[in-house]
Parts: structure tokens; sequence; C-alpha cells
């Protein structure tokens, strides 16, 4: 819990505010031009999942993964789909810097029946099949890409 208030500010501009303003703008020029479409929102495993010394990143995920079902129910009758991605640790740059010591990693890799963290192009694939036709009856969604992790 312990977080100072810049930070704890900053991680839901970043992770929430952000997303909600760059929405606002494509969702109101697709309503416009009345033009059907896709918004597909990066979330985390964490917006379902409680994991220690996470908890504003945690408290972030979980509202964008609720402003991802707002925007569904609003924007639905727009003929715009909005959906999210939860994915587990992925194998960036940064997550292999993070999560490459067997001692940070192991603990979480046990929890993950699939025994191992996603690659890019597991993310990359589960947001190319939301914006494709389909998934054309999918909206309000936070699709897990975790390995099984959130099924323990």
């Amino acid at each position: 819990l312990l977080t100072q208030p810049v930070l704890f500010s900053r991680s839901f501009d970043v992770n929430v505010k952000s997303v909600l303003h760059v929405s606002q703008i494509v969702a109101q020029q697709m309503i416009a031009r009345r033009a059907p479409g896709v918004i597909v929102n990066i979330s985390s495993q964490a917006s379902q999942c409680a994991l220690k010394d996470h908890s504003v990143y945690c408290a972030t995920k979980g509202a964008l993964d609720m402003l991802t079902k707002v925007m569904a129910l609003e924007l639905g009758p727009h003929k715009i789909r909005v959906n999210a991605v939860n994915p587990t640790v992925v194998m960036t740059d940064m997550g292999r810097i993070g999560w490459s010591d067997p001692q940070k990693a192991g603990p979480m890799l046990k929890r993950i029946p699939l025994g191992r963290f996603a690659e890019v192009d597991d993310v990359v694939s589960a947001v190319l099949f939301l914006l494709s036709d389909r998934s054309a009856m999918i909206t309000g969604v936070t699709l897990p890409v975790d390995g099984g992790f959130l099924a323990c």
C-alpha cells in the first residue's frame, strides 16, 4: 500500500485517463462518420487478481476493465465494439529485465498452468482477433492472455 500521491495520480493518468481521452476522440469521429469499428484496450491479469506490492497498478487496470465495459455499453448502439486484453507478464525488453531473475519469476510461473510468460505475439494475436470480423459479436469482454493464470 506504499505509494506517493503523485505516483498514484500518474498511474491513473497513464492507465485510465489517457485511454478515456483518446477513446473519446476516436469514438466521436467514428460516430460522426457513422463508421462501425473496434477499440481494444490493453489491460492486465492484475485487474482481476490482486498482486502483492501492486495495489495502484491493480486498481488502475481494474478501472480500465470497467471503463471497457461501460464504453461497450455506450458505443454498441453506434456499432462500435470495445474489448480489452488482459495479459500476464509479457516478454518485452522491459519484461525480460524485470522477470529474468528465476527467484522472482519462479513463483509467478508456478501459477501459470502453461508454465511460461506471454510473448508479444501472443498479445498481438489476441488483439488482431478482437479487431477482426471473427469476433463480430464480442464486445465488453476482458480476454485473458495469461496461460491459465486466472483459471487457478
